[in-house]
């Protein structure tokens, strides 16, 4: 059983004994604690020793004085095996066996589950998976249609000039019928002298 020993300034030391599974310690001037100090610079809750992985801690609950390693205040102390503390003027001495000392070593080591053979080296890996990935072929951009756009230009261009020699045609035949109603001449010989440069004669 681990002991803790308390010695207020003017008193005989203290011994405390409490068992491994105890949790939870605590230390201070008022009478509700588990160990109680009898001196005004200890706070009424000074401080709390819990139970941790491979040992015990000594953890300050905001007292006016705290505690303190080596005279350097602190917030909390790993306890070990003849650790010396003190928690204002008192002094609290930690304490364990060899027996515990060993039972709280082999507790702090984590147990690690057993290696399989197999797991020592890394797997050979095949060569089909590690030769490097093949390209991925390349999206071929689908050619463009023709545009019917292309095809109904041409169309309506042939039309087109069909319709313009028709219509030259037509505005030929009707201004030579007219030219000659009007003048009994003809509109052709008309034009033509005209191009010429000569006055035409009007034939009745």
């Amino acid at each position: 059983m681990p002991r803790v020993i308390i010695t207020v300034p003017e008193t005989n030391p203290q011994p405390y004994r409490f068992p491994t599974d105890r949790e939870i310690v605590t230390f201070g001037r008022g009478s509700n604690n588990d160990i109680v100090m009898d001196s005004s610079s200890v706070s009424v809750t000074h401080a709390e020793m819990r139970r941790v992985q491979g040992g015990y801690e000594l953890r300050d609950l905001d007292s006016t004085n705290g505690i303190k390693l080596d005279d350097e205040r602190t917030q909390v102390i790993m306890l070990r095996n003849g650790l010396n503390v003190k928690m204002g003027d008192v002094t609290f001495e930690f304490q364990l066996t060899d027996e515990e000392s060993e039972l709280l070593a082999r507790e702090d080591i984590p147990q690690l589950p057993p290696i399989k053979s197999d797991a020592l080296l890394p797997r050979e890996i095949p060569l089909k998976a590690r030769s490097e990935p093949e390209p991925e072929p390349e999206l071929s951009q689908p050619e463009p249609e023709p545009e019917a756009e292309a095809t109904t230009h041409r169309k309506p261009g042939k039309a087109m000039l069909w319709f313009v020699i028709f219509a030259v045609i037509a505005f030929s035949v009707g201004m030579a019928v007219r030219f000659q109603n009007d003048t009994g001449g003809s509109w052709i010989k008309s034009v033509m002298s005209r191009l010429m440069g000569s006055p035409a004669k009007i034939e009745k």
